[in-house]
């Protein structure tokens, strides 16, 4: 398994983006991997490795390239001024019209080093990333066959870019896993998404795990292995009815 970094150029600068693939011969169905919001370190790397070691070319983009922020750990949840400066400098510059700007960008680095199955990708988030995940089935809808988010928030609020909204254009099969007791995605929320996702004929499931939000990366104080197990039962089971396996048999 090979792991590099490198700089691809978005409409608005240099986004760093670590770049996952497997040993052997190529191309592999292309993954865009959606960051949380602690940021890009080597929990979120593990991830990666490990989708990459089942078969896929993943990319896992740094999408505080705007400012330059470094994500400082648990401390962005237990230090008030560091949390108050990511939530009131930070945060607006990962907005969901700032993250799709930044597409064509991913989706080309995908068209050259993976192999897209129809001319299309899976997408997964985690936390903050869950969001994009959605949201970019629906903002590209035509180059999208799974999406999965997992712990992931406000997916269905009244604002007027929460990604349920979206659900009538989506054309991926879509997964969405989320924590007990998590604010950011409660049950109204889960309802309410899975009542759109439903009315607009979309293949999907919304379901709730027992876990807290923040499950999965294995660097959180809420980091639970059985859980995080079965995100990737999930997961992978997604991928691999979407997207297949290996470079071989799929072809640009």
């Amino acid at each position: 398994m090979s792991h590099e970094a490198v700089e691809l150029r978005t409409a608005d600068g240099l986004c760093p983006t670590h770049v996952f693939e497997p040993d052997g011969t190529g191309p592999w169905p292309g993954v865009l991997f959606f960051m949380d919001g602690i940021g890009v370190r080597p929990a979120l790397f593990e991830i990666g490795e490990r989708l990459a070691s089942n078969g896929y070319h993943v990319i896992l983009p740094d999408l505080y390239y705007r400012t330059g922020f470094v994500a400082p750990g648990n401390a962005l949840f237990t230090d008030p001024a560091i949390r108050a400066d990511w939530t009131a400098r930070i945060l607006p510059t990962v907005s969901i019209a700032n993250i799709m700007r930044d597409m064509p960008a991913f989706l080309a680095h995908l068209e050259s080093r993976a192999a897209l199955p129809g001319g299309r990708i899976g997408t997964t988030g985690y936390c903050l990333g869950g969001r994009f995940s959605l949201a970019t089935a629906g903002h590209f809808p035509d180059r999208v066959s799974a999406a999965a988010s997992y712990h992931g928030g406000q997916l269905a609020t009244d604002a007027p870019d929460s990604p349920h909204r979206l659900a009538p254009v989506m054309e991926a099969r879509v997964y969405v896993a989320g924590a007990i007791e998590d604010p950011s995605f409660d049950d109204a929320q889960k309802q309410c998404l899975d009542d759109a996702l439903t009315a607009a004929g979309v293949d999907h499931r919304v379901e709730t795990y027992n876990a807290r939000h923040g499950w999965v990366p294995s660097d959180t104080p809420t980091h639970d292995p059985a859980a995080t197990e079965r995100h990737w039962e999930t997961l992978l089971a997604l991928f691999g009815d979407t997207l297949g396996r290996g470079g071989a048999s799929i072809r640009h």
